[in-house]
């Protein structure tokens, strides 16, 4: 996860610039550090984080499943 535009993003390949924060590829993992706002503690920000695709939870597991494939070298 990172930050680009004020906003929180998968970051799968370890690219975008500045603080990086790791979390494992579940949806229950991802909505428990958002709402002990883990990741802005993580990311060293003091603004609230938009994440707009934890508002769809169907993405969030499409895409964290992708992220897992991804990880693990699996097609």
């Amino acid at each position: 996860m990172a930050i680009r535009n004020s906003e929180l993003v998968f970051d799968e390949d370890a690219v975008l610039p500045g603080r990086g924060a790791w979390v494992h590829p579940a949806p229950e993992c991802v909505s428990t550090a958002l709402r002990r706002r883990a990741f802005a503690r993580a990311l060293r920000v003091s603004t609230a984080l938009e994440f707009p695709e934890a508002e769809n939870m169907q993405t969030l597991e499409k895409r964290l499943n992708g992220y897992g494939n991804k990880v693990n070298g699996s097609k």
